[in-house]
């Protein structure tokens, strides 16, 4: 039984995931049977979260959104997620409760941190975006949004803002929740792209 404590998920940790997560006992601890496989430290480091990402984009280039979405989600700032960080990650990636959602997204978009959104910040993420979208994808969108700096205006002006304007967490929360059309132009689209990860799982 010398190994049993590292390769058994603690009490706490599962409780507190089946808690925060739609996942049961049962799929959380497979789960970790699995991620102690591919990572035996018990940690996943950035390029290592980079590499899970590239799979299910490989005909795009997820790198630069990885590495955005990992700082989001890396919340001690050590340079790796553990088990715990892992699963928020996938839960709120994938199927989150809004609030929870917009929480995470104003995360990911506040590139440093500081607590507000500026719009080179929106840039940044928009433009990470456009690497994962096919330019064959790029081609149908809508001729105000082809561009990462034309999505960023459209987004900015939805928030009503000025150029040098900040955004809060409340603001960006609340813009979202009123105008759906921000929530869209946030997210990577368009649905061709997530009709592609579908078909990866089946």
């Amino acid at each position: 039984m010398g190994n049993g404590k590292s390769s058994a998920l603690s009490r706490g940790i599962l409780e507190d995931l089946k808690l925060n997560t739609k996942y049961s006992e049962e799929e959380l601890c497979t789960w970790y049977q699995s991620f102690l496989k591919e990572c035996p430290s018990g940690r996943i480091s950035k390029e290592q979260f980079e590499n899970i990402y590239a799979s299910f984009f490989p005909d795009a280039d997820p790198k630069t959104y990885a590495q955005h979405v990992f700082r989001s989600f890396d919340t001690n700032g050590d340079g790796t997620l553990d088990f715990k960080e892992y699963i928020i990650a996938l839960h709120l990636t994938s199927s989150g409760k809004t609030t929870e959602k917009l929480e995470w997204a104003f995360a990911l978009y506040d590139v440093d941190g500081n607590g507000t959104i500026n719009k080179k910040e929106v840039l940044e993420i928009v433009t990470a975006i456009f690497k994962m979208i096919s330019p064959d994808d790029q081609d149908e969108l809508p001729e105000d949004e082809d561009t990462p700096e034309k999505r960023t205006d459209k987004i900015w002006q939805f928030f009503g803002k000025k150029e040098n304007d900040k955004l809060s967490e409340g603001e960006f929360i609340q813009g979202i929740t009123e105008n759906k059309e921000i929530l869209r132009l946030i997210q990577y689209e368009p649905q061709k792209v997530k009709e592609r990860i579908k078909e990866k799982k089946h």
